[in-house]
């Protein structure tokens, strides 16, 4: 089977990506209990050691987990050369990753040099494995296309943000000097700008026309958009190390006008899709999309003020991670799982027995009930940014409730798949 060109036949087995995709809202619900149990410390700043928690939970255990699990699922597909060994691969990441992160966020939260010299071994260990095995299997690709080359830009972009990331974690662990303030400033751009937007590019390329019944994204944008961001990302790095004020308010208003446009494009597409009932993985990208536009505007609203206060920075994040990094994750889960779980089935085969459709995984009620919650959720922490003694604990009652229900909905597809699978077994 190739729906729109994608080659499954040596996808890996639904075990691999399922446990990335099963931890990822775990990691969620703990963000949401440190902020419940912190309260409005967690929106008072960005450097508080209640807030690194909170955003390394949600960016490190909730975003990369999906995203790592959705690259080990996709590299076969899009790529067409297998991740080598990836049962092995998938259970190294995974459980790095857990630990990591962890170690992590204790170390930020209780202010522990050792749990932030472990997560620093755990984690450059994880990237190194998960890095070397993509880009083993790019090497290996059989032919070079468009989601090939995003591919390329993604694990460059993760390269550098790990880079950057396990340096900061160094300064705090071990005190070492950094090089250059700016170095805080470049590990989130590079997290969010590059790892995560470009994959997020490189995935929607494929499953929104695929899954949302669009026309495909402009030629010239799959081929030129991620290069553009990449070099322009670069430039501005070098720009904000040097302080060349300048440039990096160019930089700024460039990189954030490319995202808007991607936005707008993606916005435009489900706006002409053939199947026109709403649903509720259409209304996460709508949502993901809108707070794209929003965070690339105060972003360079914020580049333009002479002495930002801090709420703005709180709410960039609040807008580019809860907002925008997390509805789409949420989007892309609700179609990628389901269907992953029909086509493992349907590659198993069965005695005359027909495997169920791809809506009959999980419910629209369902993943409406938790489209509600994540979208009450991030109003609260945006009027938490304002007013965080009022607003910052029902937010995180709100968020953990919207990760719990997230959890119990994949759960429910890896309950069905299983139970499907005994019956093709029976049936054999």
């Amino acid at each position: 089977m190739k729906p729109g060109g994608l080659s499954f036949e040596q996808a890996p087995p639904f075990s691999v990506p399922l446990r990335f995709f099963l931890s990822a809202p775990l990691f969620a619900l703990l963000a949401a209990l440190v902020a419940l149990w912190q309260g409005a410390e967690v929106f008072d700043s960005r450097w508080s050691p209640a807030t690194l928690a909170a955003t390394h939970l949600l960016t490190l255990g909730c975003a990369t987990m999906a995203m790592a699990g959705a690259t080990l699922q996709i590299m076969p597909v899009l790529a067409g050369a297998p991740i080598a060994q990836p049962r092995l691969i998938a259970a190294l990441v995974h459980a790095g990753l857990c630990l990591g992160t962890l170690s992590l966020a204790g170390g930020f939260l209780f202010g522990q040099p050792l749990l932030l010299e472990s997560a620093a071994a755990l984690l450059g260990a994880t990237f190194a494995v998960f890095l070397g095995a993509v880009v083993a299997s790019l090497a290996r690709a059989p032919l070079a296309n468009i989601a090939i080359a995003m591919l390329w830009l993604a694990m460059i972009s993760l390269a550098t943000t790990a880079t950057l990331g396990l340096w900061l974690t160094a300064s705090r662990g071990w005190g070492i000097a950094l090089p250059a303030a700016a170095m805080r400033n470049l590990h989130p751009a590079w997290g969010l700008l590059g790892w995560t937007g470009l994959l997020v590019m490189a995935v929607a390329n494929r499953v929104v026309p695929m899954f949302q019944m669009t026309p495909a994204y402009p030629l010239w944008m799959t081929k030129r958009l991620g290069v553009a961001i990449l070099a322009l990302l670069a430039a501005w790095s070098t720009a904000k190390w040097l302080d060349a004020g300048p440039f990096v308010l160019a930089g700024t208003a460039a990189l954030a006008l490319l995202y808007v446009l991607f936005a707008a494009t993606t916005l435009w597409l489900q706006q002409r899709r053939l199947r026109r009932q709403p649903s509720p993985t259409l209304s996460f990208w709508r949502a993901g999309m809108a707070c794209v536009i929003a965070a690339a505007l105060l972003w360079t609203g914020a580049a333009l003020l002479a002495d930002a206060p801090p709420a703005l920075a709180v709410l960039l994040g609040v807008l580019a991670i809860v907002g925008a990094a997390l509805s789409l994750i949420n989007g892309m889960l609700y179609k990628i799982a389901p269907f992953l779980a029909w086509f493992h089935l349907q590659s198993s085969g069965g005695a005359g027995r027909q495997v169920p459709h791809v809506k009959h995984y999980l419910s629209d009620r369902m993943q409406q009930r938790q489209l509600w919650l994540h979208l009450a959720a991030l109003a609260l922490m945006i009027a938490a940014v304002a007013w965080p003694a009022v607003f910052a604990r029902a937010a995180a009652l709100l968020f953990g409730a919207s990760a719990l229900q997230l959890f119990a909905n994949l759960v429910a597809i890896a309950r069905e798949y299983r139970r499907q699978l005994g019956l093709l077994a029976a049936a054999r």
